[in-house]
């Protein structure tokens, strides 16, 4: 029987989930893993040396070296022959978020959903959120509601703020790409695309009668390979 693979410690979400090049017609794609960039971060980045690579990601240094050279495989491939490079998957565990202020405890079964939130309504711009509500859910009822504030995180560390926050499910208006895979790998399911009111967005949700577009998204500085076809608020969305 194969050794379970370990999973590999992320301190860092990455802030840009994808790169493209400009002068490339037919584009193809490849993916690489979160704890492949890590690597390449904490290495080629901070340099590290090999060895306090494998300490700060919980790993061996012969796995911190099978992974680097991957991940300088992947990176030279999309640089020579005019890939996308898509950042995304692996197995992979996150360093929590600090949050600093008090956010309410979260009872053993209860189901914790955050909505980007301004004045009652949902905000717009997943990257530029500067608060969240939450809302703990027990047996279809809601038990408990907070407003937090997101201290000014950029839109690749919000991800690890909701996953600090121990959310499930968020509900949002329009979010980029690369959110939405920081989301993804942060195992919080996403609604995306919904408009009006936070908490009558909940109470549909808990309904199962929400109104949501999966394929919302924002170019907000946020990557997006599609066109969105809808309007996020008073800014359009477009490829």
């Amino acid at each position: 029987m194969p050794r379970p693979i370990r999973c590999r410690r992320i301190e860092k979400m990455p802030i840009y989930r994808s790169f493209s090049p400009d002068d490339a017609t037919v584009i193809e794609s490849i993916q690489m893993t979160v704890d492949e960039f890590e690597t390449l971060r904490l290495l080629d980045s901070e340099g590290l040396t090999q060895e306090a690579c494998a300490s700060r990601m919980n790993i061996a240094r012969t796995t911190v070296t099978a992974i680097y050279d991957s991940a300088r495989r992947k990176a030279a491939d999309a640089l020579v022959h005019g890939k996308r490079l898509l950042i995304a998957g692996g197995c992979c565990e996150y360093e929590p978020v600090k949050i600093c202020q008090k956010i309410m405890v979260k009872g053993n079964r209860s189901m914790r959903i955050a909505v980007t939130y301004e004045n009652g309504e949902i905000f717009q711009h997943f990257g530029h959120s500067e608060q969240f509500k939450l809302y703990d859910a027990e047996n279809g009822i809601i038990v408990n509601e907070q407003v937090v504030d997101t201290n000014g995180s950029g839109h690749g560390a919000l991800a690890g703020f909701l996953q600090a926050a121990k959310v499930d499910i968020l509900i949002c208006g329009g979010i980029g790409m690369g959110a939405q895979m920081a989301l993804e790998d942060a195992g919080i399911k996403l609604y995306a695309g919904v408009q009006g009111s936070a908490d009558a967005a909940v109470r549909a949700l808990m309904e199962g009668t929400l109104e949501y577009d999966p394929n919302a998204c924002c170019d907000h500085h946020e990557y997006h390979d599609n066109d969105c076809g809808h309007s996020c608020g008073e800014h359009s969305c477009h490829k």
